[in-house]
């Protein structure tokens, strides 16, 4: 799995949208028992934060040392550095495990391999995701622009899993049809902007140039965003399935 949150951990934390209740809710409605929950790639651990209000235990793991130090603390859940392809958990340790915005990082088969390990067999697997955000006509044309003419050139390959809304990814579960959600945010707008400065394409531009590419549309943006009722939505990506 490629590293490429943990320059900007901080900023990850800080700006990266959250999972509406209702999501999480559906999610640990379809779980038979509540004790173990597993997130995987946890980033900045809001959804293991989310979870620790249902489970009794929940587990959450990065690559990354620094996301793990920007992560939401609670009580009941353990952090700790691995990848997603290999763990230390015991086998069939789990009622539910959780990938948010991460699953495309992954070695498919290693991943699926390890969940089919440490998975109970009632367990309940859930892939989570957001694509791109939308919000009034203007700013959608100047982000539009941002996305695929500025930083085009700097996404990932495995960005694509994203723009097909995770349609495409391999998932050897028995899955369930599941509803849509849509998150949404009033956002100010150096809410909006330090969130585009989270992009992995964004801190690869950084990289290469040495300037900040959302300094191209900054003062447009702004402009527009002044005019507008400052609202964000980001359709929401979720599968959801069990052992075969």
């Amino acid at each position: 799995m490629k590293d490429n949150f943990s320059t900007q951990a901080g900023q990850y934390a800080k700006f990266r949208p959250s999972y509406p209740k209702e999501m999480i809710e559906y999610i640990v409605s379809q779980v038979n028992n509540r004790e173990l929950a597993l997130d995987v790639a946890t980033g900045n651990g809001q959804v293991a934060a989310l979870l620790s209000g249902y489970f009794a235990k929940v587990f959450a793991n990065d690559i990354s040392q620094k996301q793990l130090d920007n992560a939401a603390k609670k009580e009941n859940i353990t952090y700790s550095v691995s990848s997603a392809e290999k763990t230390e958990f015991d086998y069939n340790s789990f009622d539910l495990i959780t990938v948010a915005q991460a699953i495309h990082w992954f070695d498919f088969d290693a991943f699926y391999k390890e969940v089919y390990r440490i998975l109970k067999p009632d367990g309940v697997f859930a892939v989570m995701g957001y694509g791109l955000l939308y919000t009034n006509a203007e700013a959608d044309k100047i982000l539009r622009y941002f996305y695929e003419d500025i930083t085009g050139p700097y996404w990932d390959p495995e960005r694509r899993y994203l723009d097909e809304n995770y349609t495409t990814i391999p998932f050897p579960f028995k899955e369930q049809e599941v509803p849509q959600f849509v998150n949404e945010f009033t956002w100010e707008f150096e809410q909006l902007t330090g969130y585009l400065e989270t992009w992995s394409a964004v801190q690869h531009y950084i990289k290469e140039h040495n300037t900040n590419p959302v300094d191209i549309i900054r003062d447009e943006l702004k402009e527009v965003w002044g005019k507008g009722d400052r609202k964000v939505y980001f359709p929401l990506l979720l599968r959801v399935g069990q052992l075969k």
